[in-house]
C-alpha cells in the first residue's frame, strides 16, 4: 500500500473522529438546552422590562438597613445566573449593598462547561450589553438606592462584562473585575472606564486562560489613562478561584473577597 493511500485513510479516520466528537458535543448541548436541569426562573426573584418589550429576570438581594444604600450590578460566570452567584449577592447585601444579579443569557443557564462556552460564543454582545444596561437602569430607580453610588462586580465572563459596562457607562462609581478574560489592553478602546470611580482587577497567577502579560498590558492601559486602579495577582491559584465553597475557609479566595469589600467600601460608602 502506498504512503499516499495510508495517509488518506489516516486523515479520513481523524476527520471521522472529529466529526463524531462534534456530534456528541452538539448533542449534549442540545439536550441540555431542551431539557435543562435548572432554569433562570429557579433563581430570579424580580423582573423588569428590557429592549424590544422583552421581560428580563434577575435576583435582587437587599440589605437589612434602610435609607439610601449603594448598589451593585453583579454579573455571573459563563454558566449563567445560578446558585453560586446568588450566594455572592447575599454576601454583598450583608455588607449593606443593594445587589442586582443580572441574567446575561435571557433565561438560559447551565451546569455544563461546554454549554457555558457555547452560550458565551453564541449570545450577541449587543444583546448582553442591552440587558445589563437595563439592569443598571432598574437598580438606579429602586427606592432606597443611591443612583450616584452604583458599582459593578463580575466574575470570569462577568468580569469582562463588568469592565465593558464601565467602558460605556461614565456614571459607574466602582468596577471590580474578577479574572475577566476579555481584557481590553488598548487605552483608546477603554471608553469611560474609571471615569467616575476606581477599578479593581483580581487575577490568579496560574490562570491558564489569562496570560499574565495580558494582565500587565491591561494595567499599563489603565496607567496611560490616569485611571485610579489596583490590580492584584494572587499566587498559587488559577481561574475562577473565588467560589462560595472557597470563601468559607482561609485562603486566596477569602483574601480576594476581603480586598474587594475594602475597595467597595472606600469607593461607594
Amino acid at each position: 500500500m502506498s504512503f499516499r493511500r495510508i495517509f488518506t485513510r489516516v486523515l479520513l479516520g481523524l476527520l471521522l473522529l472529529v466529526g463524531l466528537f462534534a456530534v456528541i458535543i452538539g448533542g449534549l448541548i442540545l439536550a441540555d438546552s431542551l431539557f435543562p436541569d435548572q432554569r433562570v426562573t429557579d433563581f430570579a426573584n424580580v423582573t423588569y422590562p428590557g429592549s424590544n418589550g422583552i421581560t428580563l429576570h434577575a435576583y435582587l438581594a437587599q440589605p437589612s438597613k434602610t435609607g439610601p444604600t449603594p448598589g451593585i450590578i453583579l454579573v455571573h460566570e459563563l454558566f449563567g445566573l445560578n446558585a453560586d452567584i446568588l450566594k455572592k449577592a447575599d454576601l454583598l447585601a450583608e455588607q449593606g449593598y443593594t445587589v442586582l444579579a443580572v441574567d446575561a443569557y435571557r433565561g438560559k443557564t447551565t451546569t455544563q462547561l461546554l454549554h457555558g462556552i457555547w452560550l458565551v460564543l453564541t449570545t450577541p454582545q449587543a444583546e448582553i450589553n442591552a440587558d445589563i444596561d437595563a439592569g443598571y437602569d432598574y437598580l438606579t430607580q429602586l427606592p432606597g438606592v443611591d443612583p450616584s453610588r452604583i458599582g459593578a462586580v463580575g466574575f470570569c465572563f462577568g468580569g469582562t462584562q463588568a469592565m465593558q459596562l464601565g467602558m460605556r457607562n461614565p456614571d459607574l462609581a466602582a468596577n471590580v473585575i474578577f479574572y475577566g478574560s476579555g481584557l481590553v489592553t488598548d487605552p483608546n478602546q477603554l471608553g469611560s472606564l474609571g471615569e467616575n470611580g476606581p477599578v479593581l482587577g483580581i487575577f490568579g497567577e496560574q490562570d491558564q486562560s489569562i496570560p499574565l502579560n495580558k494582565v500587565f498590558n491591561f494595567e499599563q492601559a489603565l496607567q496611560d489613562l490616569g485611571i485610579l486602579y489596583r490590580v492584584s495577582i494572587y499566587p498559587g491559584v488559577g481561574h475562577a478561584f473565588v467560589t462560595p465553597e472557597a470563601l468559607s475557609v482561609p485562603g486566596a479566595a477569602q483574601d480576594a473577597w476581603n480586598e474587594m469589600l475594602g475597595f467597595l467600601d472606600e469607593a461607594l460608602h
